[in-house]
C-alpha cells in the first residue's frame, strides 16, 4: 500500500473542501482499502467522511424515505419501517457480504463500488477499465460476467442495493462545494462502459453522495429481492433479482423487475414487467415473466448457466413478492 495523507472530516463542508488534487473519499472503506492493498488504486489523500453524523440516518417524510449515504447496510436491513414498506431494500442490504461487513459497509459505498472483475482488481492486468485497449474477460475467465447489454466490457454491476433502489424508483443527492446540490435518478447514476470504460458513475471528483430518497409506495405495493451465489453467504451475486408489485388482491396493476449481475449496469426488464402487468400472479405467470426477461442474451464462453438461472431467480422472486412463496432456501444469504 502506498503512503497517503488522511483528512478526517466531521462536516460535509469540511469534506468538500478536501476533494481536490486526486483525493479519494473513504466511508466504510470495505472496498477501497482492499483495492489500495492490492495496488490498483494509490491515492495521495484519503478524505475520511465516516464521522459526519449528518450523513447517517433513516427518515420518513410525507413523500417517502430519505436515507443518509453513511447509513450502514445492517442499519437499513434491520430497520422496522424498511422491513414493513420497502422489503426489497431490506432483503438486498441484508444479504450482501457478511454480518461484520454489513456493520461497516455504507449504502453509499455499496452504490459506488467499481466492478468486481478480477482482471480490473489485479495490478497485474492493464485492462480497458484502466484506460488501456484490451479486455481480458472476453477470452479469459468470464464465468461471473455479463450475458446481455455489454460491448466494451462485460464486467457486471456489483451493487445489491442498486438492484433494489432502481426497482423503487429511488434518487440520489450529490453535493459539490462549487456547484451545490443536484439530484439524479438511480438509473442515471451509472455510466455504461461503452460510453466511457474508465468511469463507473457520474459522481465528479469534487462531489459527495450525501443521501438517497425513495418515493412513498403506492397502496398494495409488495416487494422482494433474492440473490444467488456460489456460496451461501459473503459472496457477490452471480444472479440477483428485485421485484416490486402494485397489487389488487392477486392481480398486479404494475410491476418493476430489476436484475443485477446480468449486465454492466443494473437493468430493468421491460419484457417481464409488461407480462406481469394486469395479470393474476401465479406460478405460470411468474415463470413466463422469468423467461421473458431473457431477451437478446449473449452468454460468454463460461457463463451460459446464467441464461437458465436468471429466469428461475425472477420467477421465485415474483412469487416471493406476491406472498405466494417463501424465500428460496438455495438463495445466497
Amino acid at each position: 500500500m502506498n503512503s497517503f495523507v488522511l483528512a478526517n472530516c466531521t462536516t460535509v463542508d469540511a469534506a468538500l473542501s478536501q476533494l481536490k488534487d486526486g483525493a479519494v473519499v473513504k466511508a466504510g472503506g470495505v472496498d477501497l482499502l482492499g483495492r489500495m492493498k492490492n495496488g490498483t488504486i494509490q491515492p495521495a489523500k484519503l478524505v475520511n467522511i465516516r464521522n459526519i453524523s449528518s450523513l447517517r440516518g433513516i427518515h420518513e417524510t410525507g413523500k417517502g424515505l430519505t436515507i443518509g449515504a453513511l447509513t450502514t447496510l445492517a442499519e437499513i436491513s434491520d430497520h422496522p419501517l424498511i422491513r414493513e414498506k420497502y422489503q426489497i431494500l431490506s432483503d438486498a442490504c441484508g444479504h450482501a457480504a457478511t454480518p461484520h461487513l454489513r456493520n461497516m459497509a455504507t449504502v453509499g459505498g455499496n452504490l459506488l463500488q467499481p466492478v468486481q472483475c478480477w482482471y480490473f482488481r489485479s495490478a497485474d492486468f492493464q485492462c480497458i477499465r484502466k484506460g488501456k485497449e484490451f479486455c481480458f474477460a472476453f477470452t479469459g475467465l468470464n464465468q461471473y460476467h455479463a450475458i446481455m447489454d455489454y460491448g466494451t466490457c462485460p464486467a457486471v454491476a456489483p451493487s445489491s442495493a442498486a438492484v433494489a433502489l432502481l426497482a423503487l424508483n429511488a434518487s440520489v443527492e450529490l453535493e459539490s462545494a462549487k456547484k451545490g446540490k443536484r439530484t439524479l435518478a438511480i438509473k442515471d447514476l451509472y455510466v455504461e462502459p461503452d460510453a466511457n470504460p474508465t468511469k463507473f458513475n457520474v459522481v465528479e471528483p469534487d462531489e459527495l453522495l450525501i443521501a438517497i430518497t425513495i418515493p412513498k409506495p403506492a397502496p398494495g405495493t409488495r416487494s422482494a429481492y433474492q440473490k444467488y451465489g456460489e456460496k451461501e453467504s459473503f459472496d457477490w451475486a452471480i444472479a440477483d433479482a428485485g421485484v416490486v408489485l402494485e397489487m389488487d388482491g392477486n392481480v398486479c396493476r404494475k410491476a418493476v423487475v430489476t436484475m443485477g449481475a446480468a449486465s454492466p449496469v443494473v437493468r430493468r426488464s421491460a419484457e417481464a414487467e409488461a407480462l406481469l402487468a394486469g395479470k393474476t400472479i401465479n406460478e405460470d405467470v411468474a415463470r413466463a415473466a422469468g423467461k421473458a426477461a431473457m431477451t437478446n442474451v449473449q452468454p460468454l464462453s463460461m457463463n451460459s448457466y446464467k441464461v437458465e438461472l436468471f429466469p428461475v431467480a425472477i420467477y421465485r422472486t415474483v412469487l416471493l413478492a406476491a406472498g405466494q412463496m417463501d424465500r428460496d432456501p438455495s438463495a445466497a444469504g
